[in-house]
């Protein structure tokens, strides 16, 4: 398989691009699938199906709030084990060698070509892809406000997690604190700021990367995926957060 097939494969999955409101969705890790030329990396079906592999209920989520918002989706088509698309090529997280308390045989060992193939293939094209959405809604002279949708297990290393939706911010903390306020007074989800990452987890590189050097009100929001692990868990979600999402995205625009 060519390296420019690989890309056409891997570049970033658009949907809704035509949407009237304001948010454009982002889900760096929609996608569990392992395909070639990589295949399961040595990790066994429980695993390719384990959160460590994706953000389970995050894809459904973002749909589902996409209808309601009225609002253009991006997401990926591959596991995140393979390439972690919310990573900077300098990271040594962006292709693992564990994850949790989980070896990645496939990850192991890699050379600088490797890590070089896999960048190719997958980080550029999915963020190229995105840098075009938004620089054509620029264009257009549209209203752009990036929000992307992650989920997080509910015990981690073999801690319950109490929180259940968290926002995290970067450098710009506008939009993040008004939808924390507005999920504190309008729901009765226990939601925390930099809650259960931060930045300071190296979490926050699509924001960094897409949104912060045109000056975009961006938030990633975190949602435990206990609560979101079904399609109709999801949708009922997608009804608690979206009027959540408005509120906040009004007071931003008030500022």
């Amino acid at each position: 398989m060519s390296l420019h097939s690989i890309q056409s494969d891997f570049a970033a999955h658009v949907e809704n691009r035509d949407a009237a409101g304001a948010i454009l969705l982002v889900c760096e890790h929609a996608s569990n699938a392992f395909p070639a030329p990589w295949g399961s990396l040595g990790l066994t079906e429980a695993q390719q199906a384990a959160h460590v592999a994706w953000d389970p209920g995050a894809l459904d989520l973002s749909r589902a709030l996409a209808r309601r918002l009225d609002a253009a989706l991006v997401h990926a088509p591959a596991s995140r084990l393979i390439y972690d698309l919310n990573r900077g090529p300098d990271r040594a997280d962006a292709m693992a060698e564990r994850s949790e308390v989980h070896d990645i045989p496939g990850n192991k060992g890699l050379s600088a070509e490797d890590r070089l193939h896999r960048t190719e293939a997958l980080y550029l094209p999915f963020h190229n892809a995105l840098h075009a959405e938004i620089a054509r809604r620029l264009a257009l002279g549209r209203v752009t406000v990036l929000v992307t949708i992650h989920s997080f297990t509910p015990v981690y290393h073999g801690r319950p997690r109490s929180v259940e939706f968290g926002v995290i911010h970067d450098a710009d903390d506008r939009l993040a604190r008004a939808i924390v306020e507005a999920a504190q007074r309008g729901t009765d989800l226990a939601c925390a700021l930099n809650e259960p990452y931060s930045a300071a987890d190296g979490v926050t590189h699509t924001l960094r990367l897409q949104a912060t050097p045109y000056g975009l009100a961006n938030a990633m929001l975190e949602i435990r995926n206990d609560l979101i692990a079904t399609s109709e868990m999801a949708e009922a979600m997608a009804d608690r957060l979206a009027p959540v999402l408005q509120s906040a995205l009004a007071a931003v625009a008030e500022v």
